[in-house]
């Protein structure tokens, strides 16, 4: 499996050094949704990237916008532009962008001026557990949000949604109202409550987003639902997802290093390659690689 073509699908990095980010500033503690992110607090490059993922055929990576302030939305994606340019990765970009900004439309087309941007993400996760919750309210119900989100295509930009399934349901009317939105669910729908009401909840949002032909997912972030992390239950949650959404709308990804809160980069990967070791050597390719680079559009040669 190792062997295999790799797309990592999420990955993060930064530089303390150049960017704001707040949520890996000090003073740090256990509560909200990341738990202590001490142990991530550190910049985080390509080499240290490289080096984590050295057992696995890695032939790009898409990078996922990772919590820099606001404010330097820009400067984040101006310099991974850089490093695609100089380095080779990564391989595309997902940018941030609050959609329910009144001038966001000035920041996507700035984004989409990048050659390697393909994306947005705005972290909407809405719970109504405090130390679940990374928002106040949930802003996907605003008028605002809905436009923002709706001007995406008018730049060529996909959404990756990182969002709880309380808001499937809803998010899923909106998104069907704008087919031409590619949509990629982060961390595999985040479904964080076990109890037997939570995991209906999961389901029945997950199946509402897969009926439509626009959503794809990332198996991803398992950590964030099951802790302590445990192998048997990633193989789960992975075989429930491809149920729902298929082999070819699944997309592999480490998540690192945030995932590294949760395991390493070879127990991640290998657990979601053992999920799947049962499915067809096609089907396999495009879990791990082909899909990520249909649907971020990265033109590698795979």
């Amino acid at each position: 499996m190792r062997d295999l073509p790799f797309i990592d699908a999420h990955v993060h990095l930064w530089d303390l050094g150049r960017l704001r980010y707040p949520w890996l500033t000090p003073p740090f503690n256990d509560g909200g949704p990341n738990g202590d992110v001490a142990p991530i607090a550190a910049s985080y490059g390509l080499t240290d990237y490289r080096a984590e993922a050295a057992g696995w055929n890695v032939i790009g990576i898409v990078h996922v916008d990772a919590g820099a302030h606001p404010a330097d939305a820009l400067a984040e994606t101006d310099w991974l532009q850089d490093l695609a340019a100089n380095e080779g990765l990564p391989s595309g970009i997902v940018a941030f962008a609050a959609l329910d900004d009144p001038e966001v439309e000035t920041l996507l087309a700035a984004h989409a001026a990048r050659p390697a941007v393909r994306g947005i993400r705005h972290i909407v996760n809405w719970h109504p557990d405090p130390g679940r919750t990374y928002t106040p309210r949930d802003v996907t119900r605003d008028e605002a949000w809905a436009r923002g989100f709706a001007l995406l295509e008018r730049h060529g930009l996909s959404f990756d949604l990182q969002a709880y399934p309380g808001q499937f349901s809803a998010l899923a009317a909106l998104i069907a109202r704008h087919p031409g939105i590619p949509v990629i669910i982060n961390h595999a729908g985040m479904g964080v409550d076990l109890d037997a009401a939570g995991r209906a909840e999961w389901r029945a949002g997950m199946a509402a987003l897969a009926a439509l032909p626009n959503v794809s997912v990332k198996l991803s972030g398992m950590g964030f639902a099951f802790r302590p992390w445990r192998a048997d239950a990633v193989r789960g949650r992975v075989r429930e997802t491809l149920d729902l959404f298929g082999a070819n709308r699944a997309l592999m990804a480490s998540d690192f290093p945030t995932d590294r809160l949760f395991a390493g980069f070879d127990a991640t990967l290998g657990a979601l390659a053992d999920a799947v070791a049962d499915l067809t050597l096609t089907e396999r390719r495009a879990l791990f690689a082909g899909n990520a680079n249909r649907v971020y559009r990265l033109g590698l040669d795979i």
